[in-house]
């Protein structure tokens, strides 16, 4: 973080290597003209946090810029100035009163683009000259339709559409060659899920201890049972308390994530979820405390990757890691998608593992309810996962362990590939995966084509 008067000194202009990020949250209603100075460096501006309505018309002159953020504004449309900067292609407006885009309001580069939390009512034709876009989060707008001009954004592989007014789902969404993640939960033409059979309990019977880390939704805490219910009588005392924040999130409603993964049921590789916090101020999830043997598989996407996980230099995974950590994978979402549930986030980041590659799962902020949707299109939401479970087998391939060179990475090569395939008709069905990889547990040296 930087300040004000270390701008408007030079101090930022003269320092040495030069400046190439700046962050600023000081209650600034106008851009500081300052900023200019650092044109011939700065590629990533942050100005969250403030009251800013309007940009400067020369804006363009930040020739350098890549990434601008302006969440927690008071900005009221989307400024037209943006598409004059010749680099920007990460785009951050989140939780502004944002009401219209328009026209051409987007540089031609554009790869990441966050509305979410907004009053979106309409986007342009023009969000369809987007070629580069991958990431798209629009939840939280009020959104009844997407151009159908976005057809042409071949690249998009993950959009958050939850929490607007949305009364279908376009077809064309589905059938983008890259789409793997899509998140739809909260609109027109969502039902009300039934309420799942759960155990309600108090925060008043619940002791928080420490965090265990926090999502886009929520945080997950340490805690223990100061009054335990009789129907729950022999769970252990130690829990995991996951208490949702906020009336929406950049997935969606968190009572849409709450009845998902109550409607998900219970699997052996599912966090396994005993109880549901659901008072007039707070939603919440208490959960089986995970061992500590478990770890997370990877680590979240980073402004380079947009769309894929990152992982711990030296990570390696052995081709049988790779294997029963895929199968995993695919005996999970066959059992959700057998419930009528999508989980919208497959990524190593929502993944734990131990030694021997067991898998333990959860995370349903992104998660939707396929039921309803007409059966052509579940269908078609199972390929768009088959395409993120074909991503996440990608990127343990990727870390595969240096002087392995067997069958078994051909085969689940071979297998990746068919699962990514641009047309989502021939990518094979999740119990397909499944029957495939589990053959490769019991005959790794087995090959096999679609």
């Amino acid at each position: 973080m930087h300040t004000l008067q270390q701008l408007i000194s030079g101090e930022l202009a003269s320092a040495e290597p030069a400046i190439t990020r700046l962050q600023l949250a000081e209650k600034l209603t106008e851009f500081p003209r300052e900023i200019f100075d650092l044109a011939d460096s700065l590629e990533v501006l942050d100005l969250s946090n403030n009251q800013l309505s309007h940009l400067p018309a020369d804006l363009g002159r930040l020739h350098q810029l890549k990434i601008l953020f302006l969440s927690n504004n008071q900005f009221d449309h989307l400024p037209a100035v943006l598409a004059e900067c010749p680099k920007l292609e990460m785009i951050g407006f989140k939780a502004n009163q944002i009401k219209t885009v328009g026209e051409n309001s987007l540089p031609l580069q554009t790869r990441w683009l966050i509305l979410t939390d907004n009053k979106i009512e309409k986007l342009p034709d023009s969000m369809g000259q987007l070629s580069r876009l991958q990431k798209l989060a629009l939840a939280g707008n009020r959104l009844s339709e997407l151009p159908s001009s976005m057809a042409n954004c071949r690249n998009l592989e993950l959009a958050r559409l939850s929490a607007n007014k949305l009364s279908a789902l376009p077809d064309w969404l589905l059938q983008l060659p890259k789409m793997s993640w899509l998140a739809f939960s909260g609109n027109a033409f969502n039902a009300k899920l039934a309420d799942a059979p759960m155990v309600k309990v108090n925060m008043a019977n619940i002791q928080l201890n420490h965090p265990l880390g926090e999502g886009a939704s929520g945080v997950i805490h340490h805690a223990n049972w100061i009054k335990q219910p009789a129907s729950l009588k022999g769970v252990d005392s130690e829990i995991a308390v996951k208490l949702f924040k906020g009336e929406v999130t950049s997935d969606g409603y968190p009572q849409d994530e709450l009845n998902c993964c109550l409607a998900a049921g219970e699997h052996p590789n599912l966090i396994k979820v005993v109880a549901k916090i659901a008072q007039r101020n707070q939603l919440g999830l208490v959960m089986k405390l995970i061992p500590a043997s478990f770890y997370n598989l990877g680590l979240p996407p980073s402004l380079a990757s947009c769309t894929r996980d990152t992982f711990k230099a030296g990570t390696e995974f052995t081709p049988e890691q790779i294997t029963k950590i895929a199968f995993s994978m695919a005996d999970i979402l066959t059992h959700l998608h057998a419930q009528k549930v999508s989980h919208g986030d497959v990524y190593a980041h929502n993944t734990m593992i131990d030694e021997q590659a067991s898998v333990l799962f959860g995370d349903f902020g992104a998660a939707s309810d396929l039921s309803v949707l007409p059966q052509v299109q579940r269908e078609a939401m199972e390929s768009v996962e088959v395409r993120a479970l074909a991503c996440l087998l990608e990127d343990l391939l990727a870390h595969n362990s240096e002087g392995y060179d067997s069958s078994l990475i051909g085969a689940l090569t071979e297998l990746k590939n068919t699962c990514m395939h641009e047309d989502t008709v021939f990518r094979p069905r999740l119990s397909e995966i499944k029957h495939k990889l589990q053959s490769l547990l019991v005959q790794p040296e087995l090959e096999f084509t679609f």
